[in-house]
Formats: structure tokens, C-alpha cells, sequence
């Protein structure tokens, strides 16, 4: 049996497993296209087309069947004499392709785009003259999904075209939906090429098509994909799995006995509901079995329950009888009702296990969340009617771009005052992942570095929402990918000015840049506000966003840095903190009640007015002074020497005041040269400075300085913190362990 072969029967097998009714859409497309009278009926495609649609959209009315008829009636005749490589018309393709979104209940304007959608790229009709029969949104619909021709382009056509492809979506997201079902045809018909060939396109569509597919939430396109893919490029693995599902096929159904358990509790709790049991695919098998180590997969592993209610508080009904009807796997509980994912995807997700300990997977939802999860944003439609969903939900559309033009199309119903304000402006089918997208392909250098980046950035496929304050003043949400970093996020808020960030606060905790965000986390970016501020090296690193890596690139090209650009600057001449010359002071500074005895101030702690103080007497009968919290004082108790009283008193020390003081910052370039300019200006004298080696981006100085008066260290120490990037400033404590936040 072929590759293809195989997946049509998986497929069909899983349909009637299953128990709902599930869109089998290569029978579909023979029926209609190759139906009585062969290829000479083609015409009767269009009406079983019209039949399908008007299922799906009820008051889609003659207006809508006419612009289908138009659409055919043009397609087929600009493409009369073209044939596939198969050796069909080529117009079965076009239909085959309108018919997958007929039936996952796409509107009139996209299956009239779908129509045309290779008429300008592949026959003489022009863009000009789709506009003029069909207006400017099935233009822009058939162009977004227009090739760029490789005679012009060479090798960058494919990636060009992509990218071409998104900006498109970027004004209506249908553009996208087209190229899926174009691109799930003709992996269907791949059989008639070249191995080497089938190879490229099943890479592609894995790398670039089926993540979008996940994107966009369009499940029942995604997943034949990914069987279609698999198969071609993992064919022993995909007979093996195979092989496993029609194995477990002639064993007793689990899942059956346990559906028919969970309908008997919902009838007697007066919930209305329908349960069937949705069968795995051959990748989820796959997957499934990787996850388990390569074990034996019991028979509840094969598929999952689906329950489909008319509410959303139905579903939270149904669950609370299947925990307590049942004994739930509590580690396999997901709320995605509450919190949606980032593609549209709606529903509650159990396990459960009954009274012989067999578990089965449970996925509750009502019917609209099953048609978003299998259709995606086909599902949703017009994105004005859209806008008027969520908008009646109470729900913000999430992104703001340009529209796609006027309206074109017909069989839509008219928009609400609301929804009609913000068509053009609002399509609130695009999640934050594409407007992400549609930002970093801008910078993008060339189409090698743009068809890398797409292919990394589709690979992210989950999303954190991280919220921003920036100094307290300005807060927000932003979406990223799992596993950004805050050198991600930098950018993401401040685009280039992000090679600005010298660090940040996570939780209201300072954390390197390099830290990886979790969902929920709050971030405070602390910002430099010098023009030279640049980006190091080491961010490319920590950088998994397009958006950041093409960011520091560029300016790491374009500001090359010089050679000792990562050593200090040197520290300015020390200036004295009183004038040479100058006479000392003629009583001391401290006093104790000791006849005769000198006072010293203690080196180690270095006090300073008005320290808590107190003495010791040491060799010769001198007296030094400590602070009450320096160690040594301990030490010396501990050692049974009796402390002696000491007081300040007004004066001056003969070498000035001394005090050590350390500085806690994030290492970046000139930290050394504006501390110790700081302190120059504040008049107070260096006599010594210590620079560590940074840890994680951060670095502490310290310095051992003279002061022309005790009150100056007050100001010195809030100079010193108002220098970017110190975040704080404190005295020495010697001989302990500093905490470093």
C-alpha cells in the first residue's frame, strides 16, 4: 500500500471510530470533481460546492451562489488546457482546494478567492481584472497567495514569497487559510513526483506550513498535514505506527465502555450533551509513544473522549460529574476556557479513571469551541463578523493593523455599527505571535537570514504573557515566546533602543539579562540613557526572538567594538580631598575617659560620625575606635579584652576621615570612569578603589575614600546610586558575606 493510500484509510478508519461526523475531504473533492460524467460534469462541482457552503452559512444568499458561479466560470475557462502533473485538469485543483474550506465553513469571499487563487499567478488574467469583476478584498486575497516568479527572484523566490505571503496575512489573516488548503492538495497529490522533490516540499511544509497551521488553529488541516509529512519523510516509523493502531483496533474497545459509563452519568445529572470518542492520529500516536520511552500503549492511548455541550458553563457542569463520578488525574487538568491558547483554542482537559482503574483522556468543550478547534480562523470568517464576536463575548480585539480594503466580496452579513468602526483597523483573528512576526521580518537583511529566523521563530510554539512597568509609571502586557529572555523582552518594549537595558527586575528581584521568562512574570527594564549604550556580545547568547538577534547583529556589524572596549576606563586623577598643605587637626576625633591614651580609628571599619563606636585597648595603650557592628569587636570580646567607652567629639583626623564604601551595579562599559567621576565631583579624595570581576552582568567597586566632612558621606553615597546602573550603595562590613540581591 502507498504512503498516500495509507493515510486515506487511516483517516477514513479514524472517522468511523470517532462517532462524529469528520470532514473527509479527499473523498469529498473525488466525489465532487470526478462525480457522474467524469471530467465532462466539472460544472457540477460548483453546485455541490454552493450545496456545501449554503450547510455551512445558511443565509448565504443568490448574491453569494452568482460571485461562486463568476469565480468558477472565470477559472475554469483561464485555465482550460492546463493540466497537473497527475494529468487531471488543472482546474480540480482550485475546486478541490475552495471545497477543504467549504467544509470547514470558510464565507463567500474566501471561496472566491480560492477559486482564482492561481489564475494570476498561472494564466493571463491580471489583478486589475479580478478587481474589477470581484473588488479589492478577493484582490488582495488572490495576490497575497500569488508566487513571485523565479525568473525574477532565482533562488530567494520560495522565501521571498513566504514573506510576501505574511505581510498579507498581516491585513487579513484568510490569505494564510488559502495557502494551507493549497498546500494540503497538493501534498495529497505527491505521489506523482519525484522522491527528491516530495522530500523538499514535506520539509517545508513540516519547517514553515503545519506551525502555521498550529498558529492559526486550524486542527483539521494541521493534522493531515503532519500524517501526510510523516509518511513521507519517516515512512518505517510511520508503517510501525500504523501497524500499532490497526493492532489495537481488533482489540475490545476501552474507550467505548467507558463513553458509554460518562453518558449515563450526564443523562442522570440532566445534562445535554453528546460524547464520542476522538481517535489519535498517527503523529500523536508517534509522539505519544516517544513520550512513554517506547513502552506498550494501553488501549485509552489510541484516542481520547470528546464531550460537546451547548454552554460554557455546561462544560464546567460536565466536569465537576467526571471528578466526581469518576477519579480524576488532577495532574492532568487544563483550564483552557479561562485561559485560552494563543491560537483560539478553547476546551477543558481531563483524565479520568473508573472503578478498574482505566483512564481515559477527556476533552470537554461546547459545539462553536469544537468548530474554532478544528477550523481556526476559518472558523471565524469575515474578520469584521469576527470583531463582532468578540466585541458581544466582551472580549478586546488583540491586535491593531491595517485592513485589507474595501469590501469585495458577497453572501456576508452586514456588520454592526461597532464592528463596522474598526474594519480596516481591527482583525482580531491575529494574535500577538504575528504581529511579532510582521515587526522583525521589516529588518531582516536578506532571504536566507529572514527564511532561518521564520523557520526558528515557528518553531516556538507555545507563548508567556510577561507584564511590563516601566520605573513604576508605564505597565502593559506583552506576549512572547516560551523560553524568551529578558534581552527578548527588551526589545520587544524599546525595538532597537533595547541595546539600552543594563538590567532588570523579575518580581521585583534584580536577575541577569539573560534570565528566562515564565509566564505571569512582572519585569521592570532599567534603561541607560546614554547615546553610546550598546548591546554586548553575549546577548546572542541569551536571544531566541528573531526580533533581538537580527537587532544586536546589525548593530554589532555597524559598531564594531574597539579592542578594549571590555577593560575599565581608567579612573581619573584622585583629587584631595582638602588643599595641599593644609594643616591637620589639632584635637582628635574621638575620645575615651583613659588618661593619657591615644584614640585611633580603626582601619577595617572605617568609622565615621555619628557611628555607633567603641574601644579597645591595644599594644603601647592606644585605643582604637570601631564601629559597634564591625566583627572585630566580637573577636575581641569573645577574647576576653574588655571594651572601652569612646564618644566623638568636634575635629578633624589628621589623615581626614576615612570611609569605605561599595557600589553594586550591572556591568556595562564606563561604569568605572562615571563612579569615580562621581566622587571626584562631590569633593571627596580617592585612596583607594577594587573593581571584581562581574558575576551574571553584575559587578561591585569598592572604594576606600577621604572626606572633607563626615556629613559628605551622606550625599557621596546618593550620588553614587543616581549613576545608571548602580542599583544600590552601602558601608563596608568586614569580614561578611554581602548579599548581592
Amino acid at each position: 500500500m502507498s504512503a498516500d493510500n495509507a493515510v486515506d484509510a487511516e483517516r477514513a478508519d479514524e472517522a468511523r471510530r470517532r462517532g462524529l461526523r469528520r470532514i473527509d475531504l479527499r473523498r469529498l473533492g473525488r466525489a465532487a470533481l470526478l462525480g457522474p460524467g467524469t471530467r465532462d460534469r466539472l460544472p457540477g462541482a460548483i453546485e455541490h460546492l454552493i450545496k456545501v457552503h449554503r450547510a455551512r452559512h445558511p443565509r448565504a444568499g443568490s448574491e453569494a451562489v452568482e460571485t461562486l458561479r463568476r469565480a468558477y466560470v472565470l477559472a475554469e475557462s483561464s485555465h482550460r488546457g492546463q493540466t497537473r502533473k497527475s494529468g487531471e485538469p488543472f482546474i480540480t485543483h482550485p475546486l478541490a482546494v475552495t471545497l477543504i474550506l467549504a467544509e470547514l465553513g470558510a464565507e463567500t469571499t474566501t471561496l472566491t478567492a480560492s477559486l482564482l487563487h492561481d489564475t494570476v499567478e498561472d494564466t493571463d488574467v491580471t489583478l486589475d481584472q479580478v478587481r474589477e469583476e470581484f473588488g479589492a478584498e478577493v484582490t488582495h486575497l488572490v495576490d497575497g497567495v500569488t508566487k513571485l516568479e523565479k525568473v525574477d527572484h532565482g533562488a530567494a523566490a520560495e522565501p521571498e514569497t513566504f514573506r510576501k505571503m505574511l505581510v498579507a496575512t498581516g491585513s487579513d489573516v484568510r490569505v494564510m487559510s488559502i495557502k494551507l488548503a493549497d498546500r494540503l492538495h497538493n501534498v495529497r497529490t505527491l505521489g506523482v513526483m519525484r522522491p527528491d522533490k516530495q522530500a523538499r516540499i514535506a520539509k517545508v511544509t513540516r519547517d514553515v506550513l503545519i506551525p502555521l497551521a498550529e498558529r492559526l488553529g486550524v486542527q483539521a488541516l494541521k493534522t493531515e498535514l503532519e500524517d501526510r509529512v510523516f509518511a513521507i519523510l519517516h515512512p518505517a516509523e510511520y508503517a510501525r505506527t500504523q501497524a500499532m493502531i490497526a493492532a489495537n483496533a481488533q482489540r475490545p474497545d476501552l474507550l467505548a465502555t467507558i463513553a458509554e459509563d460518562l453518558r449515563k452519568v450526564l443523562r442522570d445529572a440532566d445534562i445535554a450533551a453528546e460524547v464520542a470518542i476522538r481517535p489519535r492520529h498517527a503523529v500523536s500516536v508517534h509522539r505519544l509513544l516517544l513520550k512513554r520511552g517506547g513502552a506498550e500503549l494501553g488501549g485509552g492511548d489510541f484516542g481520547r473522549l470528546l464531550v460537546l455541550v451547548g454552554e460554557d458553563a455546561d462544560c464546567y457542569a460536565v466536569l465537576g460529574e467526571l471528578h466526581t463520578c469518576f477519579t480524576p488525574v488532577i495532574a492532568e487538568f487544563k483550564d483552557f476556557i479561562a485561559a485560552p491558547k494563543f491560537n483560539l483554542y478553547r476546551s477543558l482537559h481531563t483524565a479520568i479513571a473508573d472503578d478498574q482503574g482505566r483512564i481515559a483522556e477527556v476533552l470537554v468543550r461546547t459545539r462553536q469551541m469544537h468548530r474554532v478547534a478544528e477550523a481556526g480562523v476559518i472558523a471565524l470568517g469575515d474578520p469584521r463578523a469576527a470583531a463582532e464576536q468578540l466585541e458581544s463575548a466582551g472580549r478586546t480585539p488583540p491586535l491593531v493593523t491595517g485592513g485589507a480594503g474595501a469590501a469585495g466580496g458577497a453572501g456576508r452579513t452586514a456588520p454592526g455599527t461597532a464592528a463596522a468602526e474598526v474594519w480596516g483597523k481591527v482583525d482580531p483573528t491575529q494574535p500577538g505571535w504575528l504581529a511579532r512576526l510582521l515587526e522583525w521580518q521589516r529588518e531582516a537583511p536578506d532571504p536566507d537570514t529572514f527564511w532561518t529566523a521564520l523557520r526558528d521563530d515557528l518553531a516556538q510554539d507555545r507563548e508567556i504573557t510577561v507584564f511590563t512597568a516601566e520605573g513604576g509609571d508605564a505597565s502593559g502586557t506583552i506576549r512572547l515566546p516560551a523560553g524568551a529572555s529578558c534581552v527578548d523582552a527588551a526589545y520587544a518594549v524599546h525595538g532597537e533602543g533595547g541595546r539600552r537595558c543594563i538590567g532588570v527586575r523579575v518580581n521585583g528581584r534584580l536577575a541577569p539579562l539573560g534570565t528566562r521568562l515564565r509566564d505571569g512574570d512582572s519585569l521592570q527594564l532599567l534603561l541607560d540613557d546614554a547615546a553610546a549604550s550598546r548591546p554586548a556580545a553575549d546577548w546572542l547568547e541569551h536571544a531566541t526572538t528573531p526580533a533581538a538577534r537580527i537587532a544586536i547583529t546589525r548593530w554589532l556589524a555597524l559598531h564594531p567594538a574597539p579592542a578594549d572596549d571590555d577593560q575599565p576606563a581608567p579612573a581619573p586623577a584622585v583629587r584631595p580631598a582638602r588643599a595641599a598643605g593644609s594643616a591637620p587637626a589639632a584635637q582628635p576625633v574621638a575620645v575615651t575617659d583613659l588618661p593619657g591614651a591615644a584614640v585611633r580609628l580603626a582601619r577595617c571599619c572605617t568609622p565615621v560620625p555619628p557611628d555607633a563606636v567603641t574601644g579597645f585597648v591595644i599594644r603601647g595603650g592606644a585605643v582604637t575606635v570601631h564601629r559597634v557592628e564591625c566583627p572585630t569587636t566580637g573577636r575581641m570580646a569573645t577574647a576576653g579584652r574588655a571594651p572601652v567607652p569612646v564618644r566623638w567629639r568636634d575635629g578633624m583626623p589628621a589623615g581626614g576621615y576615612r570611609a569605605t564604601v561599595l557600589a553594586e551595579a550591572l556591568s556595562r562599559p564606563r561604569l568605572l570612569a562615571d563612579l569615580t567621576e562621581v566622587i571626584a565631583t562631590e569633593g571627596v579624595g580617592i585612596v583607594s578603589a577594587a573593581v571584581e570581576p562581574p558575576q551574571e552582568h553584575r559587578v561591585r567597586h569598592t572604594y576606600t575614600v577621604e572626606l572633607p566632612d563626615p556629613r559628605a558621606l551622606t550625599g557621596l553615597m546618593r550620588a553614587m546610586r543616581a549613576v545608571p546602573g548602580v542599583y544600590d550603595v552601602y558601608r563596608a562590613k568586614p569580614a561578611v558575606t554581602v548579599s548581592r540581591g
